[in-house]
């Protein structure tokens, strides 16, 4: 059988050297009618799935009635299918996503935001204590799931699908999806601690009283790991923190509500807090109720990293070019200072830097025994990275004008620059397209992958909306 793609580039006039829009429409919908007949449960998705869709897997195990809340499960999937309409304008997108939000609205938790995943087998819903149940006043959660988490982009992501759906107009007046949109937030909000960072997991609001302090170094730090419970802490880690920034960055973009803002900025001013001081101006994965960096799981000691720290320094930055507030600059030259000091003999960075002498650490294979040597490493985990890349990226985008960034932050604005986005968009979109089976999949390995369904999905959509706009 000949591939969709070949089939629509035989019946279209289309220039030499770019793709048909409508052919590559059509490959989005193609794609999206097997995702929302074959893979979605209850307007739900998986990570991944077995070739024929039957077989759900999430990142800790599989069923034929589980959804993903983490990347790139629901979320990213619908998000893609919203964007595949702003594109298009076609209708069964438009209902892909909301139905996507759907599922999240159906799994939304009592303490308003959403576990890793959910299981739609009526013996599995009974694990979970569920928004819906709290508001038809079941109140106590007794043993059932009800920790909101941010770790890995969960909750984050599923706001920015509800916020994005919501702000359709022809949604405005949804009432479950405004209800659900709006008990997330708040119980966002309300989670945001005093200092203005967030737990990796929360179940209610945070204590008001807390004391707000600076981020400092613990007289003495334990060396073996101490299987403390870390969840309470404040977590950089998996972009916990600047996801939650974006989100707010957008919620504040759409609806100006002035909550947005003031948590942002408060947010900001943690971000200050926990940059340590000398010798090591940098920040670390987690910290404790002390402002101390602290231990997560077995092999992530209290420490500096390199990686959350240039994640907070791009989050700032962020803010600056967002609010013109200069004080979120400051910490910038201590912080990239540290980085080309800290540099391995080969030119990367260590993820883990020991508290004020700077000796990169790293573990022992299967036994986990802290050590400076880095000859036999843990496999499942990266102890070094090449950062130097990222580094460099980042200070030619500090040096650039605030008004510059703020231009590029709102894309195309004439036929002549969505042209321009059009033509470089052109070659991801038609390998989207010519990698799309008759059925309507993105088989890797035989298997349906959410992050390339996605991935492909954004490429053609990047492209047909470019292509649409540039046309005089």
């Amino acid at each position: 059988m000949r591939p969709l793609f070949v089939l629509l580039l035989a019946s279209s006039a289309i220039a030499a050297d770019l793709p048909d829009p409508a052919a590559m429409t059509a490959a989005m919908k193609k794609a999206v009618t097997y995702a929302t007949q074959h893979l979605a449960r209850n307007g739900g998705y998986a990570s991944s799935y077995d070739k024929d869709g039957k077989i759900g897997e999430v990142e800790h195990g599989e069923s034929p009635t589980i959804i993903s809340i983490q990347p790139p499960g629901t979320t990213t999937m619908g998000l893609a299918m919203l964007r595949a309409w702003r594109a298009t304008g076609d209708e069964l997108f438009l209902k892909a996503a909301r139905d996507a939000a759907g599922a999240l609205i159906q799994s939304q938790l009592a303490s308003g935001g959403w576990d890793s995943d959910f299981d739609f087998a009526p013996d599995k819903v009974k694990r979970y204590h569920l928004r819906s149940q709290w508001d038809a006043g079941d109140r106590d959660t007794g043993k059932r799931r009800n920790s909101t988490t941010l770790d890995d982009n969960k909750t984050q992501s599923a706001l920015m699908l509800l916020l994005e759906v919501a702000n359709v107009p022809a949604f405005k007046g949804d009432t479950a999806l405004q209800q659900s949109k709006k008990a997330a937030f708040d119980a966002l909000l309300a989670a945001q601690a005093s200092n203005g960072a967030w737990p990796q997991q929360f179940s209610g609001p945070a204590d008001p009283a807390a004391p707000v302090v600076k981020a400092s170094y613990p007289e003495s730090w334990s060396r073996t790991f101490p299987a403390v419970k870390y969840t309470s802490y404040f977590t950089l880690n998996d972009g916990n923190l600047s996801e939650i920034a974006k989100v707010l960055t957008r919620a504040h973009e759409l609806e100006k509500d002035p909550r947005y803002l003031v948590a942002l900025k408060k947010l900001g001013d943690f971000f200050l807090l926990a940059q340590m001081p000398e010798p090591q101006p940098v920040w670390a994965m987690q910290y404790d109720h002390d402002m101390h960096p602290a231990w997560a799981r077995k092999f992530e000691p209290p420490s500096v990293t390199a990686y959350e720290s240039l994640e907070a320094m791009e989050t700032l930055h962020d803010l600056y070019v967002l609010t013109g507030d200069e004080k979120y600059l400051a910490p910038m030259q201590a912080a990239l200072a540290w980085f080309e000091r800290s540099k391995l003999p080969d030119g990367t960075h260590a993820r883990f830097y020991e508290l004020r002498t700077n000796k990169p650490l790293f573990f022992v294979k299967d036994t986990y025994e802290l050590t400076y040597d880095d000859g036999n490493l843990p496999t499942h985990y990266s102890f070094k990275d090449e950062r130097q890349e990222e580094v460099d990226r980042f200070k030619r985008r500090l040096a650039e004008p605030r008004e510059q960034l703020q231009q590029q932050l709102a894309g195309p604005q004439t036929p002549k620059e969505w042209a321009k986005r059009a033509r470089g968009a052109a070659d991801k979109a038609r390998r989207a397209a010519e990698s799309l089976d008759s059925e309507g999949r993105w088989l890797k390995n035989d298997r349906i992958d959410g992050s390339d369904f996605a991935r492909n999905l954004n490429a053609l959509s990047y492209y047909v909306e470019a292509a649409k706009k540039a046309a005089p």
